[in-house]
């Protein structure tokens, strides 16, 4: 069985970790819309970076030439920039313990929206995680 999934998924983990530790430290006496602007100019750059390494910039224009393709990753780019703009907030006036379990409810919105807008099925143990989910944050959260 192909667990690479999870060894990604862990690192991914591990990273938006760091985006807390790190982003609490550097927002200390700064403007968060300002910073996070600037995070996310490091993050174009880097992932640009990353196609060209890659040699995959051919794969720009498939992407372009897809409206309603393009139009959702805009609207996912925008969904992001959002979430972040709030996050680095939160950050600033909160404890990261507070912070990261609350928006890490992300994935109990993501299972509920993914049933409404995706007709995804839900299992019994789908139901439970997710509950634990919500009710892991909150006991985290309120801590």
């Amino acid at each position: 069985m192909n667990y690479l999934w999870l060894v990604l998924a862990l690192l991914s983990a591990i990273s938006a970790a760091l985006v807390a530790i790190f982003g609490k430290i550097g927002l200390q006496n700064l403007d968060t819309n300002t910073a996070t602007a600037i995070r996310a100019v490091v993050m174009a750059i880097f992932l640009f970076g990353v196609v060209v390494f890659e040699g995959k910039l051919h794969n720009i224009q498939p992407i372009l030439a897809n409206h309603r393709a393009l139009l959702f990753i805009i609207l996912s780019g925008l969904a992001g920039a959002i979430s972040w703009l709030f996050y680095f907030w939160a950050l600033k006036l909160g404890k990261v313990q507070q912070i990261v379990p609350i928006d890490r409810l992300s994935m109990v919105f993501a299972v509920i929206l993914a049933v409404i807008f995706l007709g995804e099925k839900l299992s019994l143990k789908v139901i439970i995680g997710t509950l634990a989910m919500l009710v892991g944050a909150i006991i985290i959260s309120l801590a």
